[in-house]
């Protein structure tokens, strides 16, 4: 690598930690904190897409955040089936490594479901605090191979840090707090996903360009991305958020 590329991916490494540890002193988005946390784990890892879980408050895994597509549904997938490296993860806190998806027999539908979506390895990394686990990340890359203990302890301090910033003081002080917290942001990922499709569908594009205007159209107006979702679904807010469709004699 290049001084200048590991100038700019040591850049990248320190915004990525000084971004999530705003999370322990200042009020947050969560399911910005997660969506920034699988986009910073592709861009700071040889990784070609993140996805993440979360627990809910009766302890059943949900998928909240992922950095494409295709990774979303390769993990709605996995809880579909009950089986895979993420759910094994979560179980058992601890790290879960396939350098090549043709030599595991585990789970033989996510194997499949994966290796048809062009993923050949994973890696799921716990979210964790001490003995408490709330969720996993998977990281899915396109050519077969384990990643290096360095990328791994990358990977991992970024979920650990995010994990941090969830189980903030307050919540670890009042169990019940934590669980409101957590399911919030579910819930609150159920609406950007309406939200997302009536953009996609009234732009006539792709879902994760929808999801980038959405977020966009958020920061820009300094609101959570579950409000504005939970208005465009109810039809008080769309101007703005779409561009504006090009003039006749452009």
């Amino acid at each position: 690598m290049t001084d200048a590329g590991q100038e700019g991916r040591e850049r990248v490494l320190t915004e990525a930690f000084v971004s999530l540890a705003d999370t322990l002193v200042t009020d947050f988005d969560v399911i910005d904190l997660l969506h920034r946390l699988c986009n910073d784990s592709v861009a700071l890892l040889p990784v070609d897409a993140a996805g993440l879980m979360l627990s809910d408050q009766r302890g059943t895994l949900r998928v909240v955040s992922s950095s494409t597509e295709q990774a979303h549904l390769v993990e709605l997938f996995q809880l579909q089936a009950n089986e895979g490296p993420c759910l094994d993860c979560f179980h058992t806190s601890r790290q879960v490594v396939v350098a090549d998806l043709d030599d595991e027999a585990r789970w033989p539908r996510f194997v499949a479901h994966a290796r048809e979506a062009g993923y050949r390895s994973v890696h799921a990394l716990p979210l964790r605090l001490r003995s408490e686990t709330i969720g996993g990340l998977n990281l899915f890359a396109s050519t077969p191979g384990e990643l290096s203990p360095h990328a791994l302890r990358v990977g991992q301090a970024l979920a650990d840090v995010a994990t941090i910033g969830i189980l903030q003081e307050r919540a670890l002080r009042r169990q019940e707090m934590l669980a409101e917290q957590l399911q919030g942001a579910l819930n609150s990922r159920v609406i950007i996903e309406q939200a997302k499709g009536m953009l996609a569908e009234r732009g006539r594009i792709e879902l994760d360009q929808a999801f980038t205007l959405l977020r966009a159209a958020a920061r820009s107006r300094q609101r959570r991305l579950s409000d504005l979702a939970r208005d465009i679904v109810s039809g008080a807010v769309i101007s703005g958020v779409l561009p504006d469709p090009p003039r006749p004699n452009e």
